[in-house]
């Protein structure tokens, strides 16, 4: 059974007293007063299109969401832009070189990993590539890859509620 990360918090990371408020938003120590507010974490994921408006899609080599759709993308770290992370990731999982990108959007998002949900900012950018004769994924996150035109059939095989709503916002605005 999953647990949402504040869940799991039970003990003060300044001095160590347990919490006497599991999963309250902020958690506040009674014994030191040490106040945490629970972060989402930032993610990226890049809509890659070719000329006649089809879009990368990968799949995922690894939970969650082994063997299901998703975009290019992965975690910002830290210190690193949005731009930044999301050229990175294309080029980690892809080996494809951006060129130009345009922010699409944002949209909340949960990752359920290894029993703990994470609450996740997935920001969306349209990038424009260097070249597709680049194009190799790497193993150890994406199983294969596919050029397809944004449908319900695909929409129905994404990991993620955030990436679906993406690629419908990128179809909708290009008149896929």
């Amino acid at each position: 059974m999953d647990s949402h990360f504040r869940d799991v918090f039970k003990f003060c990371p300044t001095c160590g007293a347990r919490s006497e408020s599991v999963g309250n938003i902020p958690f506040i120590c009674t014994k030191c007063g040490f106040h945490f507010y629970f972060p989402p974490t930032i993610a990226v994921g890049a809509i890659i299109a070719d000329e006649q408006g089809q879009v990368l899609f990968i799949e995922r080599a690894r939970d969650p969401g082994k063997g299901k759709l998703g975009l290019p993308g992965g975690f910002v770290d830290p210190g690193e832009t949005g731009e930044l992370a999301v050229a990175r990731e294309i080029q980690e999982e892809v080996g494809l070189i951006t060129t130009e990108l345009k922010f699409l959007a944002t949209f909340p998002n949960t990752y359920h990993y290894r029993g703990v949900i994470s609450d996740i900012l997935d920001i969306f950018y349209v990038c424009q590539i260097n070249s597709w004769d680049e194009l190799k994924v790497e193993e150890s996150e994406v199983a294969s890859y596919r050029l397809a035109t944004p449908c319900e059939e695909i929409y129905q095989q994404m990991a993620f509620e955030s990436n679906q709503k993406a690629v419908k916002l990128f179809a909708e605005q290009n008149s896929l």
